[in-house]
């Protein structure tokens, strides 16, 4: 019996198998990524979400492949990636 298949992105952004399921999931549009559990993703999902929902094995890969902490779900990362942001706009000005 073959093992199941999961459909996670890479942190080249590419879309691989694995027997192993994804611990986040995100927004392929948006370029979003945050908790399996997120309540703004689980209730989007009758409305379409489920086309562009993709799922990545770690956050570092979610991050690698260029996707965003989400605002509801993944808050103090979020924030983070704000500043990030913001120190890096500052530095751009000098």
């Amino acid at each position: 019996m073959t093992p199941k298949q999961y459909r996670l992105i890479n942190a080249s952004g590419e879309e691989v198998l694995s027997t192993v399921p994804g611990t986040f999931g995100g927004n392929r549009r948006r370029r979003i990524y945050g908790r399996l559990d997120c309540r703004s993703a689980v209730g989007s999902l009758p409305t379409g979400y489920a086309r562009v929902r993709v799922f990545f094995a770690d956050e570092a890969t979610a991050i690698a492949a260029g996707y965003r902490p989400c605002e509801s779900c993944m808050q103090e990362q979020y924030r983070a990636w704000v500043e990030e942001g913001l120190r890096a706009d500052k530095g751009d000005l000098r």
